[in-house]
Order: structure tokens, then C-alpha cells, then sequence
């Protein structure tokens, strides 16, 4: 089957510092390194790494060309990038403290600008079977998840970065839903409603160093996916490198749970290197890794 991935390209630029900074704090940077990210960069290129065939929907500015290059090159397909001359390529400044944590703040650019019939023309070409993925770093995903829905594609839906109003439109068309703690938080309190009677077959819920667990709200089941041990470097990229496994372990034919724990492997070992997808880790440095 494929994946197809409506989602966000970004320049990241990372400037690595002793601590986070506070409210009106200026920090001199140790370091500094440009390179590709975006949620759904970051999900495309784990996806490829995961040896799925994935397909990505987006839009860049002129002078992010080299980040269309770079996807191409770790193997996703990039024919429906569109190219939007009066538009900034999407860039987030990312700091990554000492021990690990980051912060964030990101410009849409071209990623907001992705129009109905770009997303028409990439589904166009899809079959029924096949998975549709997306984040909140785009436009268009009620139209896409729609869309999916009539095409017979599996809908997976990572709420990140959360926003009520977006997760309201698209959870009607949502198979499988992914979101982090806090995220499952925010949406319930935001919906009113536990997570198991949003209407969404199944969900899953990161929970950082306690692992993650599997809503299998058709069945009305709970199940927890314990975190493996590592000493962490940069979260930057970890949830991305999870989901993306996630996705195609289950593109891959794989019961949820297999998928699971080849996502729990990939996202331990992606916290243990320094940067986004340039470093997201591939099924050999998995195995190799020997995580456990």
C-alpha cells in the first residue's frame, strides 16, 4: 500500500544553549546548525526510514528548494511539493538546552498556503487501502480527510500543534488519532468528553517517559506501551520520528501493537541524537541499537 502525507516543510534552524530561556532572558548560543524539519517533513522522511512508500502533499517557498531535494533523497516521494514563488518556506527557531528539552517558534509560510486542488491532484492517484496522514502545520485537512474518507483511505491524524477549532473539523473522518498527554488533555477539556466518546475508533497517547498507550475504542480496550531507557539528547523530532514509524508499521501489514513497539524503538533512539529529520534513525540503526 502507500502513505500520503498532507504536511508541513520547514527550515530548522537550532541554536543549542545552556538552559531555556526565561521571559525577556538573552542567551548566547554554543551552537548553531540549519537543517530540514517540520512535523511533516520529519513524519515523511521516518516513514521512508521505516521502508514505507510515502508520498508527500506540500509547499515550499523559492529558497527552499534544497529541502525538496533533501526529501527526495531519503526517499519520499516529492511530486506533489508545489513550489509557490510569493511565499516564505516554512522555518522554525528551535533551542535545545543541556538537558535536552526545546522550545519553539514556528512560521507557516508556504505550508498554509497548500490549495484544494493540490491536494485533489496527490489524492487523485491514490487507492483505496492506502493511509492518509496529517498534522496541524498545513491548511486543507478537512478537505483532504474527506477526500480520504470517500477514497476508502485510512485516516491518521496527529494533533499537533493542538488547536481546538482544527480538531474539531477533522475528527468526523479520523481512524486513528495521535496526540501526546498534554494534547489529550486540552481536547478533552476543550470537547467535554472522555477520549474514548470523541467518535474515533482508536487512539493513541504519548506519554514521554512513561511510554504510550493504545485506546482501542472499538473494542473498549486500554493498552500501555512501557518507554525503553535511553539517555535523552534532544526530544526535537522524537514525537514525529513515533508517529511516523507508527504509520508505517501499520501501512507495513503489522498488528497495532507490533507497530507500537516499532515506534517506541525508533522515537528511544531518535531522542539520543541531535537534530530533526536529518538524523531520524532507519530499520538498521534500529537493529543495530538492539534497543529493549
Amino acid at each position: 500500500m502507500a502513505v500520503w502525507n498532507l504536511g508541513s516543510i520547514n527550515i530548522d534552524n537550532v541554536y543549542r544553549v545552556s538552559h531555556l530561556p526565561a521571559p525577556g532572558e538573552t542567551l548566547h548560543a554554543a551552537d548553531y546548525t540549519q537543517g530540514l524539519g517540520g512535523k511533516g517533513a520529519n513524519m515523511s522522511v521516518a516513514i521512508a526510514r521505516a521502508a514505507a512508500r510515502v508520498t508527500h502533499i506540500g509547499a515550499v517557498g523559492p529558497a527552499g528548494s534544497w529541502t525538496v531535494e533533501r526529501l527526495l533523497e531519503y526517499g519520499v516521494d516529492t511530486g506533489h511539493i508545489a513550489t509557490l514563488g510569493d511565499q516564505a518556506t516554512g522555518h522554525a527557531n528551535i533551542s535545545v538546552a543541556e538537558d535536552g528539552e526545546n522550545q519553539i517558534v514556528v512560521f507557516s509560510g508556504a505550508n498554509k498556503s497548500i490549495t484544494e486542488d493540490m491536494v485533489g491532484a496527490a489524492l487523485s492517484d491514490a487507492a483505496a487501502g492506502d493511509i492518509l496522514v496529517m498534522q496541524n502545520e498545513t491548511n486543507c485537512q478537512k478537505y483532504a480527510a474527506k477526500i480520504a474518507k470517500a477514497l476508502g483511505l485510512q485516516v491518521v491524524y496527529a494533533a499537533a500543534p493542538f488547536d481546538a477549532d482544527a480538531v474539531a473539523k477533522v475528527l468526523p473522518y479520523t481512524d486513528l488519532l495521535v496526540l501526546n498527554e498534554v494534547e489529550a488533555g486540552q481536547l478533552m477539556a476543550v470537547m467535554k468528553k472522555e477520549l474514548s466518546e470523541l467518535g474515533v475508533p482508536s487512539i493513541v497517547v504519548t506519554l514521554g517517559s512513561e511510554g504510550s498507550k493504545w485506546l482501542d475504542v472499538s473494542a473498549g480496550s486500554e493498552t500501555h506501551m512501557p518507554a525503553i531507557p535511553v539517555t535523552t539528547v534532544d526530544t526535537t523530532g522524537a514525537g514525529d520520528t513515533f508517529t511516523g514509524y507508527l504509520v508505517a508499521g501499520l501501512d507495513r501489514g503489522m498488528p497495532m501493537l507490533q507497530a507500537l513497539a516499532l515506534a517506541t524503538q525508533a522515537g528511544a533512539l531518535m531522542v539520543t541524537r541531535q537534530g530533526t529529520a536529518d538524523v531520524i534513525p532507519d530499520l538498521k540503526d534500529i537493529e543495530d541499537a538492539r534497543l529493549a
